[in-house]
């Protein structure tokens, strides 16, 4: 029977039909293509989260290890600030001049081993005779008009300021010379 076309080898396939599974190859490579970067992207932000999820765990640590030492560091300054007023006492007791020797010896020999105690604790004395006065470290309780020395000098001191392990733990109480 004859349809008026020409017989088709089954091999010669026209440019149409070459086109077709062609283009079909090239848009899965493509896809796949498209699908390898976005996990590449994907993989690159989840390893870029691990890397701030674990610098964060770091420092997390780090600022726990460094508030639990300072809590350490710093738990017996509350006793020591209540010790302090009975540290006054001794050393006002230690200016009372008294007749009894052994009890004044008494005394200095508890007031010295209480001040040793303290300082290996963390403990300092302020220093003030002859410093100039700082509203940071010293309370000025009395200010007494003079010409010598510098103003704003400390004249003398009232109460004993003192640091715990380099903080400021109690304001020293002063005397301090004003210029008129």
């Amino acid at each position: 029977m004859d349809t008026g076309k020409p017989d088709q080898n089954p091999s010669d396939v026209s440019s149409d039909d070459s086109d077709v599974p062609a283009v079909t190859a090239e848009g899965q490579l493509a896809t796949v293509a498209a699908e390898r970067d976005r996990l590449t992207a994907e993989k690159a932000d989840l390893q870029d989260r691990v890397l701030r999820i674990h610098a964060e765990f770091d420092n997390a640590r780090r600022r726990f290890e460094r508030e639990r030492s300072e809590y350490l560091q710093f738990a017996s300054m509350d006793l020591v600030k209540q010790i302090l007023p009975v540290l006054d006492d001794f050393e006002r007791a230690l200016q009372v001049e008294t007749t009894d020797q052994n009890y004044a010896t008494g005394v200095g020999l508890i007031y010295q081993r209480l001040t040793e105690t303290l300082k290996k604790m963390g403990l300092e004395a302020m220093e003030t005779a002859g410093r100039k006065f700082d509203p940071n470290l010293h309370e000025a309780v009395e200010r007494v008009p003079s010409q010598e020395g510098e103003d704003q000098a400390i004249l003398g001191e009232f109460r004993r300021g003192y640091y715990f392990k380099g903080k400021l733990l109690r304001h020293a109480m002063v005397k301090v010379a004003v210029h008129s």
